[in-house]
């Protein structure tokens, strides 16, 4: 969907010395994603996102997944504070999955007033909390801590969220277990903390499945694409 004279929507962080980041953004053509509808897709969708987005779109996705049996991952993220509380326990109740940093894990509890048990209740499948330099936790019939990886250096924690999402969606694509999900999002994400901005580092699949070995050892991912 192209709209003409409207620039693209842009996203602006002012980071610390300890990574913490207060964040702008400026709208522009996402302001349309509303008028995007799943109902429009001729071929199955197997698995969704729901994340930071225009408000109204975020009140509309979840619930047209819900009518279309479309499994949906919910991730308001920074629009937790924007949010209404009842768009929020809309998008929770009945995802697929609930994927949140710690504070915004805090915040939609507060905003939703529901405890962790209800929480995790109105989620289908799985729970998943980043938990910065301490990991994350899973939780869908047990709690599976999953350990950061480890990095080199860290440079700028922008995009971190996301390169853990991205990888967690590469491992449930690859129908691995939670553990092993949470892994490859893990990894996925010490590559940003290691590069300046969200989008310059690079990595070949042989060097990320080496780099998942030394860190993790071997499992089923490994045994997957197998180590040269």
């Amino acid at each position: 969907m192209e709209i003409p004279e409207v620039f693209t929507a842009s996203f602006f962080a002012t980071t610390d010395k300890n990574q913490n980041q207060i964040a702008s953004f400026y709208t522009g053509a996402m302001a349309y994603a509303r008028e995007l509808s799943f109902r429009d897709f001729d071929a199955p969708v197997d698995l969704t996102i729901v994340s930071p987005n225009d408000p109204q779109a975020m009140d509309k996705y979840p619930r047209e997944c819900k009518e279309l049996g479309i499994p949906y991952i919910y991730d308001p993220s920074q629009q937790v504070v924007r949010s209404s509380p009842a768009s929020l326990r809309q998008g929770v109740e009945g995802a697929d999955i609930l994927i949140v940093n710690d504070y915004e894990y805090e915040l939609l509890k507060d905003r939703i007033e529901m405890t962790d048990d209800e929480i995790r209740a109105a989620v289908r499948r799985a729970v998943v909390v980043t938990l910065g330099e301490e990991g994350s936790l899973i939780w869908t019939d047990e709690k599976i801590r999953v350990p950061a990886a480890p990095v080199e250096r860290i440079m700028d924690p922008t995009g971190v969220g996301d390169a853990y999402r991205a990888g967690f969606i590469k491992g449930l694509a690859m129908e691995m277990p939670w553990e092993i999900c949470g892994r490859i999002g893990s990894l996925a994400a010490s590559y940003v903390l290691e590069t300046p901005g969200p989008q310059a580092h690079t990595y070949t699949l042989p060097d990320f499945v080496r780099r998942y070995q030394e860190v993790f050892g071997e499992d089923d991912f490994t045994a997957f694409y197998g180590v040269a």
